[in-house]
């Protein structure tokens, strides 16, 4: 199922068309710590082309999922900066984390109390709020 589902799905990473269209006129650019690949197109855009002067893209090592992308690369991406973004980065700071992923539509997505995939059952109200009257 691994040639298939590489020929017709673009969730699962990059389809075939992709690969292919990426290695003949795109030049890598770099590698993230998840293995996402990015690239720049070879030739630039055409004047009067709507965008910046060249074509970015990110080619991710998995799932299609922008989260994935760690802000360094995203900058690069939208063209807040020209250089490769290990050559344009301040030094790791001791209280920055590490990357976690987006949770929503997993089993770990977050649940407030109430929601319906933990019941239903909302706290029942304490008698603290006292409805606004405009005659009041």
């Amino acid at each position: 199922m691994g040639l298939l589902s590489k020929l017709f799905t673009w969730w699962n990473g990059a389809t075939i068309g992709t690969s292919v269209n990426s290695a003949m006129t795109g030049e890598l650019v770099g590698t993230d710590f998840q293995g996402n690949t990015y690239y720049r197109a070879k030739k630039p855009r055409a004047p009067g082309q709507p965008g910046l002067a060249e074509r970015r893209w990110v080619m991710y090592n998995g799932a299609n999922d922008a989260s994935r992308v760690p802000a360094e690369w995203h900058g690069w991406l939208h063209g807040s900066f020209d250089g490769v973004p290990e050559s344009n980065l301040p030094p790791p700071r001791i209280w920055e984390v590490g990357y976690t992923p987006n949770a929503t539509g997993t089993p770990a997505a977050y649940c407030p109390q109430g929601a319906l995939e933990r019941g239903g059952k909302r706290a029942p109200a304490t008698g603290d709020y006292e409805a606004w009257s405009p005659e009041g």
